[in-house]
């Protein structure tokens, strides 16, 4: 299951999938399933958070924000629940976690993969402070000895040795060792013999004085304290080259050099002024001594390559800060205490404003507000009503400085309902209290009604939504709860239990509840046909409507589409028609005379609603197609309708006209009406067109 989830989700981040289908699939992964235990959910909640990680970023926008907020709702609520393994748990929190980032996952900037040879050169400048060149192909080891600081001297000409130095050459500066059998190259610090060279075979003439040899003797006295073991030993050594080379064959002696030819003591510019410095940095700080290599500088930018330099000024020396005693966050056991102490203080003195400051103060952290709110809720449980409305207050209060949200109070309530149970033990009428708390956030527009059902759908906690919509007719009018009601558009029969959703139960309960008003159109149904069937005069059905039907309802098309359908069964029901009746297909002269009659006792009724409004009159033509429907369309029915209903100006011919070209499917036997007048519509058009071009001559 959890691989289809993740196709699914993959395919919903191409677009692949309408999102209305992806939501449909989080409320099936989020509802409770029957007769499954909530610790058995653990395969659901795991594809759920899958899913939310894959498809999260492109369904949390503004349109579907409710829903995302109800799911994550939902979510936490689990994620409190200690029936659930602890895995899911913590898979559940990292998904809320991930969404209140931003949906930027916690390691999206972290870089764990290889690294390039730049990086590898930059790491080794900033960690080891050794400079390793970029190598391209074709490049010269003359890098490596031309430089501002290298003598004229030592600059040597790079050729090609040839035979086995070329194979065993070695990088310059370094070397094997010394004596017979070893090979050595010009680059080594023994300076092995080379006959090509004229600095080996004694030829080489004078070179310009340099920078180098100016400066040596100055530098050499102001550093000979400094420096007098290291001159012993290089005489000491100086010495044994000079005995050893008597014992040596003329071709060995060659390649030998005195001491003072090399000197070891940096040159003069390491010691300018300091401003001077950046203009004379070094490029090659292998061919430097120690003592005058510079520190460690900062990696280079990527792009640049590293420039290694005398740094200036050493770095400072930064302090570690002093740590503070910070103290420690409190614990939830803590905060219960202060909230409680807070509530208690408030209730017992009235005080608004210290108890949300006091809130604020507690600085608690955002996972612990909606048990925040739970301690406020049942704290007052068992004090006064008044007390409850000054808890309401205070929540409300909070929420307008910000210092909670609505889903927070969602969050507190769904928590207090889990331990319904055990309260109602001593407190009997728990769930009246809490629709009380429900109905005030209604009202103050901290949740929404919708937000409010949702998790109260199939008569969860039943029938506390209907004590929150009591409780708000009560608290504010019945007319804004009707209002209110409508726009949110709720099915009320999904929040009632599974074995009474139908009309006459739901009907049956809200006339219990006292809250029949927002149905009224079910009221209207179920008592205009007795009315009718009563006293059929015209007159008394018109006064009956003008008594128990809210003005604002009779453009309604429902109300019209109840109202022609009780004039077509009472009609049927004079007439002695019912289904498979022999008389339907061909009633005799008299049925039809007698239907003509009752049409025309009740025309000014129907002309009352219907007169100058196109939509209401194809709402008419609904109702006759689902009642000849429910016959079976008996052959030429809704033919006699239609032409009785033009006849007598009941309905106009736009209003057939529009019936005709409308597509929805909302009405059965749409396709089967079409048939039966089909032809007559043809000629009800050719018709209007011919008038119209009439009127034109």
């Amino acid at each position: 299951m959890l691989g289809n989830i993740k196709f699914i989700g993959e395919l919903g981040k191409l677009d692949l999938i309408h999102e209305s289908i992806l939501h449909k699939c989080i409320k099936t992964l989020l509802e409770k399933k029957k007769r499954i235990q909530l610790k058995d959910m653990g395969e659901d909640l795991e594809c759920l958070c899958q899913i939310m990680r894959t498809v999260g970023p492109r369904l949390d926008h503004e349109k579907a924000k409710s829903l995302m907020d109800q799911y994550f709702g939902r979510m936490q609520s689990l994620m409190n629940n200690k029936d659930l393994p602890a895995r899911i748990r913590f898979l559940l929190q990292d998904t809320v976690e991930l969404r209140e980032n931003r949906w930027v996952p916690r390691k999206a900037f972290i870089d764990n993969g290889p690294k390039t040879i730049n990086q590898i050169r930059q790491d080794a400048v900033k960690d080891l402070g050794v400079f390793i060149p970029p190598m391209y192909q074709g490049m010269r080891m003359d890098f490596f000895l031309e430089g501002p600081f290298m003598p004229a001297r030592m600059k040597l000409d790079r050729e090609t040795l040839g035979g086995l130095a070329d194979m065993f050459g070695q990088m310059p500066g370094s070397g094997i060792g010394t004596g017979p059998g070893v090979i050595q190259d010009r680059f080594s610090p023994t300076l092995g013999r080379h006959r090509t060279n004229p600095l080996f075979n004694g030829h080489m003439a004078n070179p310009p004085q340099s920078q180098f040899d100016l400066t040596i003797k100055p530098f050499m006295k102001s550093n000979q304290g400094q420096n007098q073991h290291f001159h012993s030993q290089n005489q000491n050594h100086s010495t044994q080259q000079q005995v050893q080379s008597k014992d040596m064959t003329p071709r060995f002696k060659k390649g030998q050099l005195n001491a003072d030819e090399i000197s070891l003591r940096p040159a003069q510019s390491f010691l300018l002024n300091k401003n001077q410095v950046p203009k004379l940095q070094p490029q090659i700080p292998i061919m430097m001594p120690p003592s005058a290599q510079p520190p460690r500088t900062q990696t280079p930018p990527l792009g640049q390559p590293p420039q290694l330099g005398l740094k200036t000024n050493p770095p400072l020396i930064q302090e570690k800060p002093q740590k503070t005693n910070k103290k420690p966050a409190p614990s939830k056991e803590e905060l219960l205490k202060m909230t409680e102490t807070i509530v208690t203080e408030y209730l017992n003195s009235k005080n608004l404003e210290d108890a949300v400051n006091g809130v604020r103060d507690m600085k608690a952290p955002k996972h612990f507000l909606s048990e925040m709110i739970s301690k406020i809720i049942l704290c007052s449980l068992e004090r006064s009503d008044e007390d409850k409305e000054q808890a309401s207050t205070l929540i409300h209060s909070l929420r307008t400085e910000g210092l909670v949200t609505g889903e927070n109070f969602m969050q507190a309530l769904l928590n207090v309902l889990d331990q319904c149970p055990k309260i109602e033990v001593d407190i009997p009428l728990v769930k009246s209290y809490l629709a009380q708390f429900a109905a005030r956030a209604v009202i103050t527009e901290m949740v929404s009604i919708v937000e409010l059902a949702h998790p109260l759908e199939n008569g969860t906690h039943f029938p506390l939504f209907l004590l929150c919509l009591q409780q708000a007719s009560k608290l504010k009018d019945r007319e804004w709860l009707a209002d209110l009601f409508q726009q949110s558009k709720v099915n009320m029969q999904k929040m009632l239990p599974e074995i009474d959703q139908n009309k006459d139960r739901m009907l049956e309960i809200l006339e219990g509840k006292g809250l029949s008003f927002l149905f009224p159109l079910l009221k209207l149904e179920k008592e205009l046909l007795k009315q009718i069937k009563a006293d059929p005069a015209p007159q008394s059905i018109y006064k009956w409507i003008k008594d128990n039907i809210s003005p604002k309802l009779h453009t309604d098309k429902g109300f019209v589409n109840i109202l022609m359908t009780s004039f077509l069964q009472y009609i049927s029901a004079e007439l002695c028609l019912s289904e498979g009746d022999e008389h339907l297909c061909a009633p005799t002269k008299e049925q039809l005379d007698q239907e003509k009659q009752l049409l025309l006792a009740f025309k000014p009724v129907m002309q009352k609603f219907l007169h100058d409004h196109t939509d209401l009159q194809v709402s008419a033509l609904y109702a006759l197609q689902v009642h000849c429907n429910t016959y079976a369309f008996p052959k030429g029915m809704l033919l006699r309708y239609f032409v009785n209903f033009y006849d007598m100006e009941i309905i106009e011919e736009e209003a057939f006209l529009a019936w005709k070209e409308d597509i929805t499917q909302e009405f059965p036997g749409k396709g089967k009406a079409l048939f039966q007048v089909n032809q007559w519509l043809t000629w009800l058009e050719t018709a209007e067109e011919e008038e119209s071009e009439e009127e034109v001559d």
